[in-house]
């Protein structure tokens, strides 16, 4: 039910920092928490919340001497608490939305910060909230993990290591990672960078919840919505033609990935109430 509900005893603490020198101990750190394929396995779908500032170069050397399966572990369990809590976010966003005035100025940002207006100046009509409550919603965790491990090597690419590039953005502003081989006719572009790996999934769901390219997905998942249906990977991976020029060929890929990993059983996950964590070398 993560796709409805916010906890309201989530903690509002700053998280904790919690020194993780090794695979070894964060598998032990996992263990502790109850987030492991045990726990799993028994039907647990908590996930505690955790943060890390950035994905060090060791990780591309260490990713490639482990089997497959702990590294696929490693980053969908590093992964999922901060597609959790990007969704927690937007939940909150959409609860205010709601019930605020429409001249409340927390309710005009958020319209800004979705490009429904340009600026704070005047309230929004009722007909905006209606559009900002069709744009403004969750990602399924299943898709976006399959989306940033396809997009990001598993976290072993130059773009994550330097810029925190998940998702494989683009940045047209002159301040993105420039590519080996740029595409001329695309003007001078780059990879987005982003302060941290959260802010680099609230940056994918800003741009899912905005992008013309991707009206099909906001229409499917509001229908889904309407109807308390679940919003899941697979029904929205559909929507995904215009993310890759591989068109069909990506979203069956995206699909197939979550069903060889079972990652539709990720859209059933939950943040736990318990206190926040953040991983430190």
């Amino acid at each position: 039910m993560s796709f409805i509900k916010v906890s309201d005893d989530r903690p509002t603490k700053a998280p904790k920092d919690v020194q993780i020198n090794s695979l070894d101990e964060l598998s032990n750190l996992f263990d502790s928490l109850n987030y492991n394929t045990k726990s799993w396995k028994d039907g647990n779908r908590e996930v505690p919340r955790l943060t890390f500032d950035s994905v060090s170069e060791r990780w591309q050397k260490t990713s490639n001497q482990i089997p497959v399966q702990q590294k696929k572990m490693v980053f969908f369990r590093l992964l999922a608490p901060l597609i959790l809590m990007a969704n927690e976010n937007i939940l909150l966003e959409r609860r205010l939305i709601e019930s605020a005035p429409l001249d409340d100025i927390v309710l005009l940002n958020i319209a800004v910060k979705y490009r429904m207006i340009k600026s704070v100046a005047q309230p929004i009509t009722e007909q905006q909230r209606q559009q900002l409550l069709e744009e403004i919603d969750i990602l399924p965790p299943s898709l976006v993990l399959v989306q940033a491990a396809e997009e990001s090597g598993w976290a072993t690419s130059r773009f994550t290591i330097e810029g925190n590039a998940f998702f494989g953005q683009w940045d047209f502003s002159g301040n993105g990672m420039i590519p080996k081989q740029q595409r001329k006719e695309l003007g001078n572009y780059g990879l987005a960078r982003f302060d941290t790996p959260l802010a680099s999934v609230e940056g994918y769901m800003l741009n899912l919840n905005t992008n013309n390219a991707y009206k099909k997905l906001r229409s499917l998942r509001a229908s889904l919505r309407a109807s308390n249906s679940p919003i899941t990977g697979m029904e929205l991976a559909g929507t995904l033609d215009k993310y890759s020029e591989r068109g069909q060929a990506y979203i069956d890929g995206i699909r197939q990935m979550i069903r060889y990993n079972k990652l539709d059983q990720v859209d059933e996950a939950y943040l736990s109430d318990a206190a926040p964590l953040r991983l430190v070398p």
